[in-house]
């Protein structure tokens, strides 16, 4: 079938190529290249046009941001840089040392005092290629409602900022770092950010940051909450699909499997890191998780244990929504999510906290 395809394909070039052209095409395997080249060149420009959709989304949904969270903060998006790429895109690239440079929301309550401290939450984005969105809407306003200042970084990898940044991802490895420009740089320009209140909470591949962050630099957070999160990247390439291993092998990423630099993945999976941690921690993992199969957070789970680790975990069985149980906005959900923000409460002590489900609920959806 493919032999037929390329076959037809062929035809289809040989007939659209001009007479001249033709007759100075010496050989089969001369214009068998020069389609080839044309594929290749089709296929990157058809990729270009799902970047600038993605451009365009992003710009609809950062209006929405204003939208959605006007009423009780101030949003802002500032540019921030983080360290270079961690290999070349190129050989002889001359501009390879230079930082690169992402996006960074921020979140502060319109009714701040100036004059106090407050905590700060630092919410990592999750999706191997995605953004932060108002997806997380209603979590932000929740957070904003108790008194936190929030900042979410739009680490290399992420989407709506074209290919360069697209083909830039570093994926449990210097994207980490970026979110860690975006801590600093709240604490560096902002009085009053209190940096012995600061706390990493993420989901999915923002869970597998949040561990990888209060993992390798807890000197940084008071805790972290990490929601279904990305743990060990043997165990979920060996349960994924070839699509999966595809963001890895890219050319642009990793460029090898996890057969051929074991140890590659190895550095890049929050598990690795696990003997570490000597900051408070909050688990969520659900048994029926399409995405970050429950197998996966246990081995995370089993391996603190095997530290002798103090952290808080819980595995919910079957909870409506799967991977996004404790993000969607069900009462069930919200009411799983009012416990995360009592386990944030007990280490970031916000001016203004929950005393009810239904007070929370008052907060995110305004009634």
């Amino acid at each position: 079938m493919k032999k037929l395809l390329f076959t037809a394909l062929l035809l289809l070039f040989w007939a659209a190529v001009p007479a001249q052209n033709r007759q100075s095409a010496s050989t089969e395997q001369t214009l068998e290249s020069q389609l080839l080249k044309e594929i290749a060149s089709l296929r990157r420009e058809i990729q270009g046009y799902r970047h600038t959709h993605d451009q365009i989304i992003k710009k609809v949904d950062d209006l929405m941001w204003h939208q959605m969270l006007g009423d009780i903060s101030y949003v802002d998006k500032v540019r921030l840089t983080g360290p270079p790429r961690w290999k070349p895109k190129r050989e002889g690239d001359r501009f390879a040392a230079n930082p690169l440079q992402f996006y960074t929301y921020v979140f502060i309550p319109k009714d701040l005092d100036r004059d106090k401290k407050y905590p700060l939450i630092v919410l990592p984005h999750s999706g191997i290629h995605a953004d932060f969105s108002t997806y997380y809407a209603h979590i932000v306003r929740e957070l904003i409602a108790q008194g936190y200042v929030v900042v979410s970084a739009e680490y290399r990898g992420s989407t709506g900022y074209g290919r360069d940044t697209y083909e830039n991802i570093d994926y449990g490895g210097l994207e980490n770092e970026d979110v860690m420009v975006s801590r600093d740089y709240m604490l560096e320009n902002y009085s009053f950010v209190d940096k012995d209140r600061v706390a990493i909470i993420g989901w999915s591949h923002g869970g597998m940051i949040s561990l990888m962050n209060i993992l390798r630099y807890p000197e940084k957070f008071k805790c972290a909450f990490a929601g279904v999160p990305v743990s060990d990247l043997a165990n979920r390439l060996a349960s994924h699909d070839a699509s999966y291993t595809a963001y890895f092998t890219a050319p642009y990423h990793i460029g090898k499997s996890i057969e051929e630099d074991p140890a590659e993945y190895k550095r890049r999976s929050p598990s690795t890191y696990a003997h570490l941690l000597d900051r408070p921690l909050l688990i969520h993992t659900n048994t029926n998780d399409n995405d970050v199969y429950v197998e996966e957070v246990l081995l995370m789970i089993d391996s603190l244990k095997t530290h002798n680790k103090k952290f808080e975990y819980k595995i919910f069985k079957d909870a409506a929504g799967g991977h996004g149980f404790d993000r969607i906005d069900s009462k069930e959900s919200t009411d799983i999510r009012f416990t995360i923000h009592k386990f944030l409460e007990r280490y970031l002590n916000p001016p203004k906290p929950f005393n009810s489900e239904a007070d929370m609920r008052r907060a995110a959806y305004r009634f």
